[in-house]
């Protein structure tokens, strides 16, 4: 396709005479504006529902800690796979190249703008966090994510595929901000579990094409300013919210034959 036949960035859409209105050309590939989050599919009885439902997106802005950008990477050498094969199976097989600390709930076979999911993600012991996503955007060689309130944190990481040379390489990239005070006195430990996970997640997406490949990540410090001004932040703490939730399963477990069925009226 020569540069004369691509389509403008914009393009006018409505009716002859009426007034002209631009639609961006990748407006498919982005989310439609939300007021809250709800799960789209069923997941499973062992799944730990919280903090997703009724929860609005917790933009970059809304975060506490420090900002930092975050690019994990790995190189796909001696193969002939392109970025689009890679993006395509790594939306197929996304909870499948997640190392064994974490489990996403989500659509089996897609990853589709308006996506949310279930995350359950151990942190440390039999202790878990429940969180969710919500895919921002996807298109055939990327998509990306951003954070339910409460989630560790707050911000956007991307996904996507390209090429280096003759080489094409996968890459996670993260631009995040921790979303509370007590995340942010926990980030030298989340920010290693965090590395180890994607550079693991990177690693296991090379061997599905046949590549033993080490992961590298790069990180940049963007804003060394904390948001003291979100310190309420805390209250949504998902972390607290699901520890609670475990401290009580005993308790909602010995209650529960002792409930009392609904009868239904008429």
């Amino acid at each position: 396709m020569t540069e004369e036949q691509k389509p403008s960035a914009e393009e006018p859409v409505g009716e002859p005479g009426a007034p002209e209105v631009k639609v961006s050309r990748d407006a498919a590939f982005w989310a439609k504006p939300i007021s809250e989050l709800k799960l789209g599919h069923d997941i499973p009885a062992e799944a730990i529902n919280l903090n997703v439902e009724g929860k609005r997106i917790a933009g970059m802005t809304g975060g506490f800690g420090k900002m930092w950008q975050k690019t994990y990477k790995v190189q796909l050498a001696g193969t002939s796979v392109s970025p689009t094969d890679v993006v395509k199976a790594w939306k197929e097989n996304f909870a499948r190249f997640w190392p064994k600390a974490g489990r996403f709930y989500g659509p089996l076979t897609s990853i589709s703008p308006g996506d949310v999911a279930l995350l359950n993600l151990s942190v440390g012991g039999p202790a878990k966090l429940s969180t969710g996503i919500f895919v921002l955007y996807a298109d055939d060689t990327s998509f990306s994510f951003v954070n339910p309130e409460g989630h560790m944190f707050a911000g956007m990481i991307t996904f996507s595929s390209g090429t280096e040379g003759d080489t094409t390489v996968a890459q996670v990239q993260a631009l995040i901000r921790a979303g509370d005070p007590l995340y942010e006195m926990g980030m030298p430990m989340i920010h290693r579990k965090e590395d180890k996970f994607w550079t693991k997640t990177l690693e296991n997406l090379a061997a599905h094409f046949g590549v033993s490949a080490k992961s590298d990540v790069q990180k940049v410090l963007v804003d060394r300013k904390r948001q003291w001004d979100q310190w309420r932040n805390v209250r949504k703490n998902a972390g607290i919210r699901t520890a609670l939730h475990m401290v009580g399963a005993p308790f909602r477990a010995i209650a529960k034959p002792f409930k009392r069925k609904k009868t239904p009226v008429g």
